[in-house]
């Protein structure tokens, strides 16, 4: 991916499961070997011994093994916290991508709705420019006043100021999509295509259950389970530690006699260590584990709320834009027939050029608000898909 925010996700991701693969090791013997040669001479005034005025060579080759014996279940727990965690991390991978995703869609329908909008401000500039000559043509024909023509100038360069304005939101969608993609704003380019296509059909009765499916919901249940496994390596701390160790290896004076039978070493058995005062360390370790567990429980509910939430708005939108879109169509079309009437009876000299520049305005206004709520539903659709964890299918 060249997002870079999903290359963090990845990488965070990638070290849950390294931390993994860490944890684990301690459920297996640890064994290291330190050979190491000395030339070794002892003090002549030793408490009780003899003077040993002179020098010896000393060569070891040790072998060490120590293995922590598991009564309690804190390393089985961490193990499991880590695999919890790396699960999360995985579903955190997921929402970063199903985000990424749902982004680049939003600003995708947003760059086209510029593009609608630029193309509808393009035809209404050459409407109105045939409007200007038509008055002009009036005027200089003694058929209406130089007013009239002021005004269709008028309403001409304000249409055209909005039509040049359009391009700025579209550049700031486009250079959003090239980082959101990792690419240079300054290189990429998306060729103008309006926006004319229909959301998707929304299946009736979309079941919660898909719900589940939500990589953050998944996560914030994991970190649930992860912080339980927290507690029971907190109460572990409570029970003595017993530790398996094993050394054995070689030990000579020279060379000569270091790898012979008799120059063998060896020592096995088992140590036990416990805590007897710590101040209420373990008893405050054990109470913050709870704690975080409550904590990520709240966060869990918190989430799988909010998703709902998200869902059931995103649906009402849909449902009430769609109404609206209707009845905006209506109010197109009798705005479109509205304009059309009074520039009849501008040109047959009933009516003055106001009453044709309140149409146009009504007419451009409602096209316009057409074209955002189309807009809008695309959005929502967005929105809705990414709600449920990627769409209904």
């Amino acid at each position: 991916p060249a997002n870079q925010d999903l290359k963090v996700a990845e990488a965070r991701f990638r070290e849950a499961r390294a931390m993994v693969r860490l944890n684990r090791a301690a459920q297996f013997p640890t064994i290291s070997v330190g050979p190491g040669a000395a030339s070794v001479r002892d003090s002549a005034h030793q408490a009780y011994a003899p003077p040993n005025p002179g020098a010896s060579g000393q060569f070891v080759l040790p072998f060490d093994l120590s293995y922590e014996l598991d009564l309690w279940g804190r390393v089985r727990r961490t193990v499991n916290a880590a695999r919890e965690e790396a699960q999360a991390s995985a579903a955190d991978l997921a929402t970063a991508t199903l985000s990424l995703q749902a982004e680049v869609a939003f600003d995708y329908f947003e760059l086209r709705s510029a593009d609608a909008q630029k193309k509808l401000l393009d035809d209404t500039v050459k409407a109105y420019a045939d409007a200007v000559a038509l008055t002009r043509n009036r005027f200089e024909g003694g058929a209406a006043p130089k007013s009239d023509l002021a005004q269709a100038q008028t309403q001409l360069d304000t249409t055209r100021v909005q039509d040049t304005d359009v391009g700025v939101q579209r550049a700031a969608f486009e250079h959003a999509i090239a980082v959101l993609i990792g690419q240079p704003p300054a290189d990429f380019r998306i060729d103008a295509a309006p926006l004319d296509i229909e959301p998707p059909v929304i299946p009736v009765g979309l079941p919660s259950q898909l719900l589940e499916r939500r990589p953050d919901i998944a996560a914030a249940e994991r970190r649930v389970a992860e912080a339980n496994e927290q507690i029971g390596i907190a109460r572990a701390a409570f029970y003595p530690t017993v530790t398996l160790s094993a050394s054995a290896g070689l030990s000579g004076s020279s060379l000569l006699n270091w790898f012979t039978w008799p120059s063998r070493f060896g020592a096995v058995g088992p140590s036990m260590a416990e805590t007897i005062f710590d101040a209420g360390r373990r008893h405050a370790s054990s109470d913050a584990a709870i704690a975080g567990y409550d904590a990520t429980v709240a966060a869990y509910r918190q989430t799988t709320l909010s998703a709902f939430q998200q869902v059931e708005d995103n649906l009402a939108a849909l449902r009430i834009l769609d109404e609206e879109s209707r009845q905006q169509r209506q109010a197109v079309a009798d705005a479109d027939e509205s304009l059309r009437i009074f520039t009849n009876r501008y040109k047959g000299g009933v009516d003055n050029y106001l009453q044709v520049i309140t149409a146009q305005t009504a007419a451009l206004q409602n096209e316009r608000n057409q074209v955002d709520i189309l807009r809008r539903r695309m959005d929502s659709s967005v929105l809705l898909i990414k709600a449920l964890g990627g769409g209904w299918d």
